[in-house]
């Protein structure tokens, strides 16, 4: 892409006074791990590309199934039985050639995790289940990379981001101290289908926030019932005996 075309194609975002061509640049050169391509990731990672991110590590180890379709926007009905990490990998190199996308389509151990992290700027949870989220807590903290995480089931999400780079910021198990905590998912419970676009795009804006040097959700939680569609704000200080984070 040439200076000229770069340029216009983020000409809306260069406008901004707080993004600027310096912090266009900053997205062009940041490197963002996305784990788990369903329904929160879909839009993060159609987002983060559209906005300029330079290089995306899309990770998830399932397949396209058809129930998948009613809300993981990343995937088309000729992709069911496909990897969602190719599937999402073709979609994003169709909306911007000009980010890099790296695919990781097994199932990360820690120390996969751990070596991802450390080689990446942002970490984006989009999983479903509480043992990866705390694992990637930890790797968060392993490696001092900020961490935004999000959930969304029935009608009700959630989005917060953990930076531990910003002093006294809580991290993810200040939110939930008990680690056996056992999750619904929305194979058992049921989700409704915008619900993940919304929480997933204030996922993605967080994460180019943070990109740009301006991260807002770090010791907030916006909590969203989509039924009676109304947000809350919910400050999470950080917990002196947290077993993850505590010094």
């Amino acid at each position: 892409m040439t200076e000229l075309n770069w340029k216009q194609r983020y000409s809306r975002q260069i406008r901004l006074p707080l993004v600027g061509e310096r912090g266009q640049r900053k997205l062009r050169q940041a490197k963002v791990l996305i784990l788990g391509l369903g329904g929160l990731g879909s839009p993060v990672a159609m987002y983060l590309t559209a906005a300029g991110v330079g290089e995306l590590r899309l990770a998830d180890f399932d397949c396209v199934d058809e129930s998948n379709l009613q809300r993981q926007i990343i995937h088309r009905h000729c992709d069911i039985g496909e990897l969602k990490a190719a599937s999402a990998a073709n979609t994003v190199r169709a909306l911007n050639p000009a980010t890099q996308v790296v695919t990781l389509d097994y199932s990360l151990d820690y120390d996969d995790l751990l070596a991802q992290a450390g080689a990446v700027d942002l970490l984006v949870d989009c999983t479903d289940n509480f043992p990866t989220r705390f694992e990637m807590n930890r790797a968060s903290r392993q490696t001092n990379t900020p961490l935004v995480s999000a959930a969304a089931i029935r009608w009700e999400g959630q989005v917060t981001a953990f930076d531990p780079r910003v002093p006294h910021s809580p991290c993810y198990q200040c939110l939930y101290p008990e680690q056996d905590i056992t999750s619904a998912t929305c194979e058992m419970e049921g989700v409704i289908s915008p619900l993940v676009g919304i929480v997933g795009a204030m996922q993605a804006m967080e994460a180019v926030n943070i990109l740009l040097g301006h991260g807002q959700l770090h010791g907030v939680v916006w909590l969203f019932d989509a039924h009676a569609m109304e947000w809350q704000r919910m400050q999470l200080p950080k917990n002196p005996q947290c077993r993850a984070c505590r010094r």
